[in-house]
């Protein structure tokens, strides 16, 4: 199957593949430093991520590609799909924003207590706080679409998310394109064969 390209790399000696592997690390180096550019740019650690289950169904399915902003002092509002990760759990998880509550940071009381205790009237005086006062601290109650029920179970012991927790709000979306990190992550093996034959091709390449 790769007969050719066998022989390729026998003839280019040892030289040719210091060369090769240079071109090929910069090639790696390249596309690290654009995925933290666009991190930078986006603010936040994860741009892109994968829709791993049906969570979120019908917004989004298993396999699709949501590109995520994270932008530096703006509110999250209910109804807001966002990608959160908390203490504990590595796998970030696809949620819509079920309600929004606001407390303020500098207070003694717990931040579950001082949550609880606001009533619906004033819901809309403390969202918009949020957009002015940098003491009044955001947090979140989550759910999935398809979920019969909130995330507090997801939150690993916390009552609320915090902003911290959250790695970014959806803004775009790609269908089914995920599916390739997903197969990778079901099958290693696939992962490595297919990172063997892309070093293997990036080796035999010519200019």
């Amino acid at each position: 199957m790769f007969a050719d390209e066998l022989k390729a790399f026998r003839r280019l000696g040892v030289r040719g593949v210091l060369l090769q592997l240079l071109n090929f690390a910069s090639v790696i180096a390249s596309g690290l430093m654009m995925w933290k550019g666009l991190g930078l740019v986006t603010n936040t650690e994860s741009p892109i991520v994968v829709v791993l289950s049906g969570s979120m169904e019908p917004a989004f399915y298993r396999g699709d590609l949501l590109f995520l902003t994270n932008p530096p002092n703006t509110p999250y509002h209910t109804g807001d799909i966002t990608v959160y990760k908390v203490p504990g759990s590595p796998i970030p998880i696809v949620h819509r924003i079920l309600e929004v509550r606001g407390v303020n940071r500098k207070s003694s009381r717990s931040k579950a207590a001082m949550a609880k205790e606001i009533t619906d009237e004033e819901k809309g005086a403390v969202l918009r706080a949020m957009e002015s006062d940098p003491e009044v601290e955001q947090l979140l109650l989550t759910k999935g679409d398809n979920n019969p029920v909130d995330d507090i179970d997801l939150y690993n012991g916390l009552d609320w998310l915090e902003r911290r927790h959250v790695v970014g709000k959806v803004r775009g979306f790609l269908p089914y394109v995920g599916y390739v990190t997903i197969a990778m992550n079901d099958f290693p093996k696939l992962k490595y064969l297919l990172l063997g034959v892309l070093g293997l091709f990036a080796l035999v390449q010519r200019e």
